[in-house]
């Protein structure tokens, strides 16, 4: 129960101050909550209904199954085991009777990486005595946040990330109108990012021509395009060192000697509104002025749209990023939700806007912030500035 034993007694007094708590109720059942797993560090176990309650200056208290009761040998605290039904309801009665409980809930669905906690929990919280409110702040000033070694990782992991990438564009757009399918480049870069010792998250994404326009594609081997002559590469690559944070990056080429002015155009939107995203957050780190996702987004968007692309740009701009690729920490989001999340240093997040024109071709440049000690830090430490050509 290591991370349990690592909350500042004083910083989280002061965040349930913020959200009018008077503890934080952490609940889990079969790992689906990873702001809880972060904390408990019970590796994903559990089968049954978990719930651990923090106040500052007072011992947590676990209300935990009795056949799941190994993992919190060495508690620093008071265990309250039950197996019926009953017994659940009466530990937390005991646990949240007359008391406000911070809980991974967010109205509305506003915020789904924030909303964890099923509605029937907070329905059972409630018939018990307890009131709930959002843990919001919370999960960004505990669970969001990068500790030194993840963070030493993820910026080796980015450095190598966009060599691969270099590299594999590089070899890409020479090769349009020689047989080069999707798979074979994204099993090429696939093999080069495990020989350098990165994990994948997941394959990367290898999109030519229409297929880039399309965010989440997947080629299939036999299913996939071939590149020809003066198409968009893109490739959206992920790993990490084990340990550490994950680099998240998108990559873009044209398999010709010179782009198109469309293309140009839309690459020329994608990276200014992108480093329109970065300048704010530079200034933001400077000044000391808190900053919200949503306000993030609003810088990328804007350029975009007065390039005329903004129809085009139909996602977020960027997602936290933490234990977990898609984290649960303030997400640079203004569109798919409005993210008013204030963004604390140690968190980290990726700044990726993107251009999908239907039927043509799509751009997106992606990056990752570090928000560290001495402030905001670009991962690659060079982002992309020009499509790499033949």
């Amino acid at each position: 129960m290591r991370a349990l034993q690592s909350i500042d007694q004083e910083a989280l007094k002061s965040g349930l101050a913020a959200v009018g708590a008077d503890g934080w109720l952490l609940y889990d059942f079969q790992g689906h909550n990873p702001v809880a797993q972060r904390f408990l560090a019970l590796g994903g176990l559990g089968s049954r209904r978990l719930f651990v309650f923090l106040r500052p200056g007072a011992e947590p208290i676990a209300v935990a199954h009795k056949i799941e009761l190994q993992p919190f040998q060495g508690f620093p605290g008071r265990i309250i085991p039950y197996a019926r039904w009953e017994e659940l309801h009466a530990a937390l009665r005991e646990v949240v009777a007359g008391k406000t409980v911070a809980m991974e809930v967010s109205p509305q669905d506003a915020v789904p990486y924030l909303d964890r906690v099923p509605y029937g929990v907070v329905e059972l919280i409630r018939a018990l005595g307890g009131k709930v409110v959002s843990s919001a702040p919370l999960v960004t000033q505990f669970a969001a946040k990068w500790s030194a070694e993840e963070a030493e990782k993820h910026v080796r992991a980015a450095e190598v990330t966009a060599r691969v990438a270099k590299a594999a564009i590089a070899f890409a757009v020479t090769q349009g109108g020689k047989g080069l399918t999707e798979s074979a480049l994204q099993q090429r870069v696939t093999a080069a990012m495990e020989n350098e010792g990165l994990v994948p998250d997941h394959a990367p994404i290898v999109g030519f021509g229409v297929n880039s326009g399309n965010p989440h594609y997947e080629p299939m081997p036999g299913k996939d395009l071939t590149l020809e002559r003066d198409q968009v590469v893109l490739i959206d690559l992920f790993g990490k060192y084990p340990g550490g944070i994950s680099a998240d990056q998108t990559w873009m080429g044209w398999s010709g000697a010179t782009p198109t002015e469309r293309v140009q155009r839309v690459w020329t939107a994608v990276r200014d509104g992108r480093d329109a995203a970065l300048d704010l957050v530079r200034a933001a780190g400077k000044s000391g002025k808190p900053l919200a996702g949503f306000e993030v987004d609003g810088a990328a968007r804007a350029v975009i749209e007065k390039a005329g692309f903004g129809e085009f740009f139909v996602h977020r701009t960027g997602h936290s990023i933490d234990q977990s690729l898609h984290g649960s920490g303030p997400h640079m989001d203004g569109y798919e939700t409005r993210d008013d999340r204030i963004i604390l240093p140690g968190c980290g997040f990726s700044v990726e806007p993107g251009v999908y024109l239907p039927g043509e071709f799509g751009v997106r440049s992606e990056v990752n912030v570090f928000w560290g000690p001495e402030g905001p830090l670009v991962t690659p430490v060079e982002p992309q500035t020009e499509l790499i050509t033949a």
